[in-house]
């Protein structure tokens, strides 16, 4: 019983004291965690665990379009890839459909993929 409860601490700290940076990853690791079961969930014909999954992405694609910092060229590059996947999302969700969730699936491995290069690129060298 306590390992759940110390897993569940230890989460919390890394969120706590995770920089901007490493909350974003945390985040696109989130909906790819969630867009998983999701995907397996629609496998199973469980609709309302897939739903319930699909609408956890959504809610984090929604965050990531409200931080976006418009007064960066590249943050309407990002608004549009974030409008785009809410859409399919929302198809995904609509239809149960797995092949759309793979999709959106690909995106965003992609994205959490490129952060991490971004996060390396900019670490400040160790002395």
């Amino acid at each position: 019983m306590a390992l759940p409860n110390a897993y569940a601490q230890y989460n919390n700290s890394k969120i706590l004291t995770a920089s901007p940076a490493e909350l974003t990853l945390l985040l696109y690791e989130g909906a790819i965690k969630f867009g998983n079961i999701a995907v397996a969930k629609i496998e199973a014909g469980d609709i309302q665990a897939a739903h319930n999954n699909i609408v956890r992405v959504e809610k984090i694609i929604d965050y990531f379009r409200e931080t976006l910092d418009m007064k960066y060229p590249v943050a309407e590059d990002f608004e549009r890839v974030y409008v785009y996947l809410s859409q399919r999302l929302l198809q995904a969700n609509l239809k149960k459909d797995k092949e759309i969730m793979e999709e959106v699936l690909t995106h965003l491995r992609s994205m959490r993929d490129n952060w991490k290069e971004v996060m390396k690129k900019t670490q400040a060298p160790r002395a």
